[in-house]
């Protein structure tokens, strides 16, 4: 008589976040566990996964399972998951989701040996001690990458590399392919991960690769944002990472232009040689001295997109403005100088006839506060009214870019847009910062690290100061801004220490976590939070709820019922 099995399984019903028994049967006795199945639930036909193997229970009749639907995330991997469903407080089916194959996946292929570099290949490599590095920009990260090919070659497990998008690790995967690397990417190649390829390129999601071990793991630009996911739940590839990699005993290297605190997690990190001259040519033009009568772009940077036009760049120059719409950012027609608030030092917009911040600390009359004239003007415009302008001093034609920009759209040689061009443009001879101070005044914690990254996004179109080929063109009117200062010498090391001290004293992370609760629900759910635990404070669009560390965040958040109806926690 054959013994009677049963499973444990997790459904897909992300409202009920609890595990539930199913028998096997014959047909389904393959089911292992991470394998994904289809259960009758609540008289409900659900996929599930098979997150561990029990003992039935033989006062229950428990259903059959209907059907085995192939292979899921690793078995080693389950822990991670429950790991991150509690770090970031969301049900444990949306993980299994996300590391799971888009179609059903019921042979595994054999994974390929780890075979060593050709000398040719190898002497490219660059051996580094795992940690954070500071490089420059146009640094490219395939020497690191091949070095910590070389340097886990001999652990079992499979070489993560995560890049910021997928058209970069497609790029990428055919590089190491070329150089002799056994590579799997894209959901495409999903059973490749789950076998334990030797290298896994990805973008975010390849933090959740299906390996069974990971041997190692390379983050390129880990501060970009595109590593924190913006849809519930706001998980972030670099901390599942880390976790990942600790459970693993596997080196970890990490990449930053400019490493934020969070990064760093108050620990050290290495600089690379010559970062200086990978950093591109930077024109600065105070806007201050600027003659009223020019336009939006300054006669220094008329002069540079000529010189970029003069060239055979099919896209010669491209100007960015991190912004939709209409601004109302004010300066003084007659000193230049912003318009700012005397609390924060944010810039100030109009509110009907008087100005103040957007917090708003103080609400103003309209006149300037370094020389006492009235007549402020209005410096910032939309992406839309800036291409025109832009088509009428340049007397070229404009392509708009933005996110909603469709990418079948043909570039002209001059293109308009907000970082959305990133994605679009891959080289070209000048980029310009029409409005910078958007950036050096933008009201967040990381507001300085984003304009450097940015400048550095734009030295990857023009080329390094090194090279000599482009540049980048910066118009502000905070010329002695310490952002502008460390973008002309190369040497960012102030502004990473200033970050770190003010990380600590406003207990923002590694040294305090903070979570922002937003919808209709908002406001019943903070009610409920215990105030020993956590500090909840109202901002404009809901709430912010903060803790001295993660574990009391989470701790707090999930001890309280979600209401019924809209309700959003990004836990950071």
């Amino acid at each position: 008589m054959t013994a009677v099995r049963a499973v444990r399984i997790i459904t897909e019903v992300t409202p009920v976040d609890r595990p539930f028994d199913y028998l096997l049967t014959d047909a389904t006795g393959n089911c292992g566990v991470g394998d994904r199945v289809r259960v009758d639930f609540n008289n409900r036909s659900v996929r599930g996964w098979v997150v561990a193997e029990v003992e039935p229970d033989q006062q229950l009749e428990l259903k059959p399972i209907t059907k085995w639907l192939g292979y899921g995330p690793a078995p080693s991997l389950l822990g991670l998951l429950a790991w991150a469903s509690e770090r970031w407080c969301s049900p444990l089916s949306r993980f299994l989701v996300s590391s799971s194959p888009s179609r059903l996946v019921t042979v595994l292929p054999p994974s390929p040996q780890k075979l060593p570099l050709e000398d040719s290949v190898a002497t490219s490599a660059v051996l580094v001690d795992p940690g954070v590095i500071q490089t420059s920009p146009t640094t490219d990260p395939l020497a690191l990458i091949l070095g910590a090919y070389e340097a886990t070659r001999g652990s079992q497990g499979s070489l993560l590399v995560l890049v910021p998008t997928e058209a970069w690790a497609n790029r990428l995967r055919g590089r190491l392919e070329q150089r002799g690397c056994a590579v799997a990417c894209g959901d495409a190649q999903w059973d490749r991960m789950r076998s334990g390829w030797p290298v896994i390129v990805g973008s975010r999601g390849a933090a959740l690769a299906p390996t069974s071990k990971v041997a190692g793991a390379v983050i390129v630009d880990a501060d970009d944002e595109a590593y924190r996911s913006e849809a519930a739940p706001t998980w972030d590839a670099v901390a599942m990472l880390r976790e990942r990699c600790a459970r693993d005993s596997a080196p970890l290297w990490a990449t930053s232009m400019i490493p934020s605190p969070e990064l760093l997690d108050d620990g050290p990190y290495k600089t690379s040689e010559d970062i200086v001259g990978g950093w591109p040519r930077l024109r600065v033009v105070d806007r201050r001295n600027s003659d009223p009568r020019d336009g939006v772009l300054s006669r220094e940077a008329l002069d540079a997109a000529h010189r970029a036009l003069s060239g055979d760049e099919p896209v010669a120059v491209a100007i960015i403005l991190q912004r939709l719409g209409k601004g109302r950012l004010f300066a003084c027609r007659k000193c230049g100088e912003l318009a700012r608030c005397a609390t924060c030092g944010q810039g100030e917009e109009e509110v009907g006839e008087q100005l103040a911040c957007a917090a708003p600390h103080e609400l103003r009359a309209n006149f300037c506060r370094s020389c006492g004239a009235t007549n402020l003007k209005r410096v910032r415009v939309g992406v839309t009214t800036l291409a025109r302008d832009v088509a009428a001093q340049l007397g070229q034609v404009v392509t708009e870019v933005t996110a909603r920009t469709e990418t079948s759209v043909p570039l002209a040689r001059v293109v308009v847009g907000t970082e959305a061009l990133w994605q679009r443009v891959r080289r070209c001879g000048v980029v310009i910062f029409v409005d910078f101070d958007q950036y050096l005044l933008a009201p967040r914690d990381s507001a300085r690290r984003h304009a450097v990254v940015a400048v550095g996004k734009a030295g990857r179109l023009v080329g390094s100061r090194r090279d000599g080929r482009g540049e980048v063109v910066v118009q502000t009117r905070r010329r002695d801004d310490v952002v502008i200062r460390s973008l002309e010498d190369g040497d960012f090391e102030e502004i990473v220490r200033d970050d770190v001290e003010t990380a600590k004293v406003l207990q923002l992370p590694p040294y305090g976590a903070f979570a922002e609760v937003t919808g209709e629900m908002a406001g019943e759910f903070v009610a409920l939070l215990d105030p020993a635990r956590v500090r909840v404070y109202p901002v404009d669009d809901g709430f912010v709820v903060r803790a001295g560390n993660v574990d009391a965040l989470t701790t707090a958040v999930r001890e309280v019922p979600r209401p019924q109806g809209r309700l959003r926690v990004a836990i950071h």
